[in-house]
């Protein structure tokens, strides 16, 4: 089902990671976003984003507002956890994983040990702290800027390592612009998928919310207490989003 002009998958975890298993058995690539109430109000703005996030072969719904505003239709899966899932996968069917983004070597360095930890047999090709990617908007399409010469680097770099499956996670919006532009130029990868903070959170340099403000969809109060700074995309997350999902129509 489309929220705002995005498409949505109405998926459970067993159905998700049967379609993964088929993307990995495929001879073609694959994305997974993980759309959020956040992005889906970004990408009324930004169409190029939602571009990207509409080319995605599965998109998970990744926030409580998203099951909400669909009458319990769609069943929130957490990106963070489904990451996971599919790391598991990979160790069990003999998949190789590559760790992009976060911008720190620290954070990478401790999620790779991390899940190396939980999923011992799984084959962690590479890690790398990514470059810095900003937008530009240019003629109403809001475009990415990055150093050419960095990405190229980069994109070498898993070229390489020759991963099956390749985490990104640069952010919302320039996470799914990336795999979109430049999966084709990474023939080893089978799929990419956008995944966030979730870096951040299996690395242990962020807390996630406890299990049961999880399950009651309070993990953005959770975040509010610990990170006040947030307080502007939460909003968005919430009343800005409830608005738009109410009042306005997708466009």
């Amino acid at each position: 089902m489309k929220i705002l002009g995005v498409e949505i998958d109405n998926v459970t975890k067993t159905e998700a990671l049967g379609r993964v298993e088929n993307f990995l058995e495929s001879k073609t690539q694959h994305k997974i976003f993980t759309p959020n109430p956040e992005m889906l109000v970004d990408a009324r703005r930004d169409h190029y984003f939602k571009k990207a996030l509409n080319s995605g072969e599965l998109n998970i719904p990744d926030g409580f507002g998203l099951s909400l505003v669909s009458f319990g239709k769609v069943k929130r899966m957490a990106g963070v956890d489904f990451m996971k899932d599919i790391c598991k996968l990979a160790e069990q069917k003999k998949y190789s994983v590559y760790f992009l983004g976060s911008g720190s070597k620290e954070v990478v360095e401790n999620l790779k040990n991390n899940i190396q930890k939980q999923f011992p047999d799984l084959k962690i090709k590479g890690v790398h702290t990514g470059h810095e990617v900003k937008t530009l908007k240019v003629d109403e399409k809001i475009q990415l800027v990055l150093d050419k010469e960095k990405n190229n680097d980069l994109i070498a770099d898993i070229v390489m390592h020759a991963p099956d499956i390749l985490f990104v996670a640069f952010g919302h919006g320039k996470q799914e612009k990336w795999v979109y532009e430049y999966l084709r130029d990474l023939p080893s990868v089978k799929m990419a998928m956008g995944v966030g903070g979730a870096f951040d959170f299996l690395s242990g340099n962020k807390k996630r919310a406890p299990k049961w403000m999880r399950k009651m969809g309070l993990e953005w109060f959770y975040r509010l207490v610990n990170e006040p700074s947030r307080f502007r995309r939460i909003w968005k997350a919430t009343v800005i989003f409830l608005y738009y999902s109410i009042f306005k129509k997708a466009h």
